[in-house]
């Protein structure tokens, strides 16, 4: 069932294995194999790291630590979540305060706002996709989503009905306590997604049915991470976005999680360094 439906049924209003082509797909086991090249000369890139649904900033530590420590500059913004054009617009606006090249990286719905706040921005060198939604212009979040089965969000959502300061009523969309861990980080230690759990920002239903209005992959190169297993957006429909983007470099990680930027942190920093040695 599609988020759309479940949400209308509560009554709330609200509207294996791919070969990539021209990519190279990388064994998940062998993560020296992504090679880290150092820049020859000059300041190494800004890489901004903006988190999805259900998430904070806070969820990218362990990849900025290793980018900081490697003395790349870095920042994880707060995406507001409130639906794809004010995200995008906000995100865009963080990039355009950065002097310098750019490395953009997006996470889950994250991908769909860097998708569309990089465009036209000649700072941001490479958009790189962790287990994200990688949308065309004039696409919804919600039919790629039911593009390929697997996900296990529409079951675990929560729809909150809020009220806005103009009296209008909006619906923010949680994960059920007993469906988080399973649906969304089943790779985590049950410690960890307890208090990810409480902590979770949720993301207005709006934004799946708000459409992609530009989609920067088309001019920046892109690359990917394919998360195993992951149960939020199907492994088949990541492999489909980036062949489809033409994405130039793709590491697969069997087992990961959809949070597998948290879960395995160096494949992830080791991904984002390959996008700076192929675009500088």
């Amino acid at each position: 069932m599609s988020i759309t439906r479940y949400i209308r049924r509560r009554k709330f209003a609200v509207a294996a294995a791919v070969t990539v082509v021209g990519a190279a797909v990388v064994a998940p086991t062998a993560t020296a194999a992504i090679s880290h090249q150092r820049a020859s000369s000059g300041p190494k890139p800004t890489v901004v790291l903006v988190h999805g649904a259900w998430a904070d900033g806070s969820g990218w530590n362990g990849v900025a630590e290793r980018l900081q420590d490697d003395g790349y500059p870095v920042v994880a913004p707060a995406n507001p979540l409130r639906g794809v054009a004010h995200d995008s617009s906000y995100i865009s606006s963080v990039l355009k305060s950065i002097k310098g090249p750019i490395i953009l990286a997006g996470h889950s719905y994250g991908g769909t706002v860097i998708t569309n706040a990089a465009a036209g921005n000649p700072n941001v060198k490479a958009l790189v996709y962790i287990a994200a939604f990688v949308p065309d212009k004039g696409e919804l979040q919600s039919d790629l989503l039911n593009k390929f089965p697997g996900s296990e969000i529409p079951a675990a959502i929560d729809p909150v009905p809020y009220s806005t300061a103009d009296g209008t009523t909006g619906t923010d969309l949680y994960l059920k306590p007993d469906k988080f861990r399973s649906a969304f980080a089943g790779d985590l230690p049950q410690s960890t997604t307890r208090l990810m759990q409480a902590a979770q920002r949720p993301f207005t239903a709006a934004g799946f049915e708000e459409p992609t209005t530009a989609a920067a992959w088309h001019d920046i190169p892109s690359f990917g991470l394919v998360a195993g297993a992951d149960k939020a957006i199907p492994p088949a429909l990541q492999r489909y976005e980036y062949q489809r983007a033409g994405t130039k470099s793709v590491v697969e990680v069997p087992g990961a999680s959809h949070v597998a930027f948290i879960s395995h942190p160096g494949i992830t920093t080791k991904l984002i360094q390959r996008a700076n040695a192929a675009t500088r």
